[in-house]
């Protein structure tokens, strides 16, 4: 994924295209001052616990024999 690169005197002209943008494309926006990067908008993303993720499919699962014995099945070759 590529980041694009933008001044702030751009980014003040424009800011509302450039973060519908980075929304859009999920690509990270770099901002700079004097070609220096200052900031960086990226993509808000919600974090949720395992018990979040897997809420809905707690209890209707199970999994039988002995979840630690060792396998002999094999990897597919790359």
């Amino acid at each position: 994924m590529t980041m694009v690169t933008v001044s702030k005197s751009a980014l003040k002209a424009r800011m509302l295209e450039y973060f519908r943008e980075v929304e859009r494309t999920g690509e990270e926006l770099v901002v700079t001052s004097d070609g220096v990067p200052v900031l960086k908008v990226v993509p808000f993303t919600e974090t949720r616990s395992v018990d979040d993720a897997f809420a809905d499919v707690r209890g209707a699962l199970t999994w039988t024999g002995d979840i630690d014995a060792p396998t002999d099945a094999e990897w597919p070759a790359p």
